[in-house]
């Protein structure tokens, strides 16, 4: 059974950074396309960015490219999500889990979800 740990959340000025970081407690965490997502209150989760197990690849929804940038460190097990110039809209409980199969952009796609960590973007 995997478990995956999310860290690095907190509360930022709008135009800050943050580095949100994801460590899986995993063998074959080296297999495994991770992905981020997030949850805002009162909406549906969605898909943030996705980076292949060779980190050669990576995906991004339209709402965070050119800000965000995931990476992944397969010797430490870890995933990375370095969220630059923060907007208020960003503000969400965000989530790493590992692909299984399907949609890239599906949360259905994903399985071993993290418990969250949250990050609030002030005005």
């Amino acid at each position: 059974q995997a478990q995956l740990v999310e860290s690095g959340g907190g509360l930022v000025q709008a135009g800050g950074s943050l580095r949100l970081s994801c460590v899986a407690s995993v063998r074959t965490f080296n297999t495994y396309t991770m992905g981020w997502f997030r949850q805002a209150p009162g909406k549906e989760r969605e898909f943030v960015a996705a980076i292949t197990w060779s980190g050669g690849t990576s995906y991004y929804a339209d709402s965070v490219k050119g800000r965000f940038t995931i990476s992944r460190d397969n010797i430490k097990n870890t995933v990375y999500l370095q969220m630059n110039s923060l907007k208020p809209e960003d503000t969400a409980v965000y989530y790493c889990a590992a692909h299984i199969t399907g949609a890239i952009i599906s949360r259905d796609s994903y399985n071993y979800w993290g418990q969250g960590t949250q990050v609030t973007v002030s005005s």
